[in-house]
């Protein structure tokens, strides 16, 4: 018998979370009652139930019983229960940015701020994030890349380190990403756009990659960066942070930084024991603007 508890920060995406897993088999039950939890279990493991997976959403919503589910968990572990804890997070800003959008109070909050209500709320999860075996970081994934990372995880049975990398590329003429964790400029490369027939096409085009690539110091440069990007990835695991943006950029975000962040991402993804994501946030800007 298998139990996730899945838990984290409210705004998160523990619903969300909860009904993928339930799409892929198992058992949901949200909200539930940390001090039954021991009882639900006996009574799971006695056979009197045919699930074999099941799913707990327990949160801050559990009040001051919260405190007793550390406990609860390692007793369950002691007696030879599968308990694993998936924490679901996000950044301060898309959580508050989340709360107003759907104009919802946080459950901490009361009259005061919405920032508070998280504030207090990160205190009194923290030792949830401390013990959890995985950890998704949803502020810049999409629901399908959320269920994806689910998949990977409860469905393929892949290890999972907890940390989420998104590959951006960017046009540095409309400013570098302000989440940027690791920033690096390709614009020493040769660049498509003075060719007038390359002009118009992006680097998800293979006329594009082609010339970006056949550039030398393009295939020397990935190298070293996919290189670089697998020794800092476990570091920065060991320092907990789970979630990482590496940008790549040129001058228009089209062409060059296109290229190498997408090429940076397929180098990645073959053996990844992580959350990853490639976006191009400024690929259209120029067509947009009539150039």
């Amino acid at each position: 018998m298998e139990y996730v508890i899945v838990t984290g920060m409210s705004g998160a995406g523990k619903s969300t979370a909860l009904k993928i897993m339930e799409d892929i088999g198992y058992f949901c039950v949200d909200n539930f009652p940390i001090p039954l939890l021991e009882k639900f279990v006996e009574f799971a493991d006695s056979g009197e139930t045919q699930f074999q997976r099941i799913a707990f959403g327990m949160d801050i919503r559990n009040g001051e019983a919260l405190q007793q589910l550390s406990g609860i968990i390692q007793n369950l572990r002691a007696r030879g229960n599968c308990v694993q804890i998936l924490f679901m997070d996000a950044s301060d800003e898309v959580l508050v940015k989340r709360y107003k959008e759907t104009r919802r109070a946080h459950p901490l909050a009361g009259t005061d701020r919405v920032e508070k209500g998280i504030e207090l709320e990160r205190k009194q999860v923290k030792f949830l994030k401390e013990m959890a075996d995985y950890i998704i970081d949803t502020s810049q994934l999409l629901t399908r890349e959320l269920n994806a990372a689910i998949g990977d995880i409860f469905l393929g049975h892949q290890e999972y380190d907890n940390i989420y990398l998104t590959i951006l590329s960017f046009g540095f003429k409309y400013g570098i990403p302000a989440d940027a964790d690791l920033v690096f400029d390709v614009r020493f490369l040769p660049n498509p756009y003075y060719l007038e027939e390359l002009r118009p096409k992006t680097g998800n085009d293979p006329e594009i990659q082609q010339f970006v690539m056949n550039s030398p110091e393009a295939g020397e440069f990935l190298d070293k960066l996919e290189d670089m990007v697998r020794f800092l990835i476990p570091n920065y695991i060991k320092e907990g942070k789970n979630r990482l943006v590496i940008a790549i950029g040129c001058t228009g975000g089209k062409h060059r930084s296109v290229t190498l962040t997408n090429a940076l991402y397929e180098r990645l993804k073959k053996n990844q024991k992580y959350g990853l994501r490639v976006e191009h946030r400024d690929i259209d800007k120029d067509a947009k603007r009539g150039k």
